[in-house]
């Protein structure tokens, strides 16, 4: 059955922020989701997130409650990535850490089917780079897609073909993010892809101006949203997001190219004084 069909089973290996919303945007497409985590607590609490979003969505109208059982009950919290023996489909979300991330695209090569596609939801690494330490015969069924949070509300997939990435590979991906209500557009495999260049370009750029005094992080936000149209100004997004995500992402794509990606003395700063941002921590807003 061709992956882009609904009823399949397809494993999401990380539970957090973006692991949990891509489980979910597959069980409410009607996908059997198996997700995985090293950790009950981890797991109990990806659960609790999406129970807790998708009453939210519900009260908002954008789901019923039909919608919400039928969802959650598709997806199945395991610590045991042996499940994923039956899975056509395998997205890892994991800590965007090229050594963790490579720990566990090896251990799935191992496990899944030859025939499984496997996708990388890294948002900088290039997907060549993580597909040296799969197998050859499983590197033309590998593939970057990178969502965007909250994956249940953006509609943007980057999809990203690696050197060796067969086209069947690729007409498959961008198949399958149709089916999830996505809208995938196909990117070069290099590092941090479009969207995260050109938002880290405008990032840096929001920091200096913060510590040039030309402006508050609150006054670049309003001017973000009411000037250019944004639906969140750089310093909410960096909260959201965290700061310290963005630090790693920064430090990889000026590995690439050098100078222009450098992450600002003051982000830096604040990240390792504890205003990293995140849920319920201090950033640049909260």
């Amino acid at each position: 059955m061709p992956i882009a069909e609904t009823g399949n089973r397809v494993g999401v290996i990380g539970a957090g922020l973006m692991g949990a919303e891509i489980a979910l945007v597959h069980a409410l497409a009607g996908h059997r989701v198996r997700l995985a985590d090293r950790s009950d607590e981890a797991l109990t609490a990806a659960v609790t997130r999406l129970e807790v979003l998708m009453d939210k969505g519900i009260s908002r109208g954008f789901y019923v409650p039909e919608q919400k059982v039928s969802a959650l009950s598709k997806i199945t919290p395991t610590k045991d990535l042996g499940l994923f023996a039956d899975c056509t489909y395998v997205t890892e979300a994991v800590f965007e850490d090229e050594e963790v991330k490579n720990g566990i695209l090896r251990e799935l090569d191992a496990i899944c089917p030859t025939a499984c596609i496997f996708a990388s939801n890294t948002s900088t690494i290039p997907i060549s780079t993580l597909a040296s330490h799969l197998s050859v015969d499983r590197q033309p069924k590998f593939i970057g897609t990178h969502y965007f949070s909250p994956v249940s509300r953006m509609q943007l997939v980057e999809v990203i073909p690696g050197f060796r990435t067969s086209h069947e590979t690729i007409d498959l991906a961008l198949s399958h993010c149709r089916g999830l209500g996505k809208v995938p557009i196909r990117v070069k495999d290099v590092a941090g892809f479009a969207v995260n260049r050109m938002l880290h370009a405008f990032i840096i750029e929001a920091v200096r101006l913060v510590d040039e005094q030309v402006a508050s992080p609150e006054d670049i936000d309003t001017a973000c949203r009411l000037g250019l149209g944004h639906p969140l100004g750089p310093f909410e997004l960096m909260d959201a997001v965290t700061s310290t995500l963005c630090v790693q992402a920064q430090e990889i794509m000026q590995e690439a190219y050098g100078e222009r990606f450098r992450p600002p003395a003051l982000l830096k700063q604040r990240v390792k004084a504890g205003y990293g941002g995140g849920k319920g921590k201090p950033g640049w807003r909260i």
